[in-house]
């Protein structure tokens, strides 16, 4: 049995510690998200340990409430472009051909336009609600997992076994989730960890823009923007989000990089 280095010990700390801060978001927070309980910008005291908003509002409770609402978005974001995308990938390199080529047009199409400036088209003419914005961050972002998948998948369908497979009549889908899958999990996991992060990034910049998360729901880049005018005058209100957003891409990175270590050592390809 491997004994869990230590980064990866600091890394599923750090990560478990800001997903259960965000699960339990209305019990740890002091006061309400939206509640005024002081002047603008007080600083750190025993009764707000990070101090006060722009308006008044306790910074703690409002960092809480925005890692859960950031968190929340950007994992089912991710949950959604790594289902489409892998499985879109792994399809077009198992049927080749025709389709493989008109999937993978198509998501050269949708990949020349740059990613922000998508989403800003989109989100300006569509409400941005939370479901909104995690179907536009999906499927921007299930290009990319596309394009993974199917660069793995096209190796891993040359093997033998998969030949085998075909010729014993297994359907696709059996193919997809019996055979490839268990060989392309190194890299997904990862990349896994990558785009969680960049999901992260992607809504607390379009708050920032003013076009993801609206008030008075907070999220860590509607933080920033809110603050932002604080910093000529020294207040850090503004720089704790982008803390809290530094500390949590690196837990994640190293506990990606501790899974994929761990399947690739145990991975079970065949070949």
């Amino acid at each position: 049995m491997k004994i869990i280095p230590i980064s990866a010990l600091i890394g599923l700390f750090f990560t478990s510690l800001y997903f259960l801060i965000a699960i339990l978001a209305p019990v740890v927070a002091p006061y309400g998200m939206a509640e005024i309980v002081g002047e603008s910008w007080e600083p750190s005291s025993a009764e707000f340990l990070l101090g006060t908003d722009n308006i008044g509002r306790d910074l703690l409770s409002r960092m809480i409430y925005g890692g859960r609402t950031t968190i929340f978005i950007a994992t089912a974001a991710t949950f959604l472009s790594f289902t489409l995308g892998s499985v879109l990938g792994f399809f077009a390199a198992v049927k080749g051909g025709w389709i493989d080529q008109l999937l993978s047009r198509l998501i050269d199409l949708v990949m020349s336009i740059p990613t922000l400036i998508f989403a800003l088209v989109v989100l300006s003419v569509t409400p941005a609600t939370v479901p909104v914005l995690i179907l536009v961050m999906g499927l921007l972002d299930s290009t990319r997992v596309y394009r993974l998948s199917r660069a793995v998948a096209v190796d891993i369908v040359a093997m033998d076994y998969i030949e085998s497979a075909r010729l014993r009549g297994e359907r696709t889908t059996w193919i997809i989730f019996h055979e490839i899958l268990p060989n392309a999990l190194s890299p997904l996991v990862a990349e896994m960890g990558l785009r969680f992060i960049f999901a992260v990034l992607f809504v607390s910049t379009l708050s920032f823009l003013g076009l993801g998360v609206q008030p008075p729901e907070a999220d860590w880049g509607g933080i920033v923007k809110e603050n932002k005018e604080g910093i000529v005058y020294g207040i850090p209100a503004a720089l704790i989000p982008a803390f809290a957003i530094a500390t949590l891409a690196i837990s994640v990175n190293l506990v990606a990089d501790w899974v994929l270590n761990r399947t690739t050592s145990l991975k079970g390809g065949r070949g």
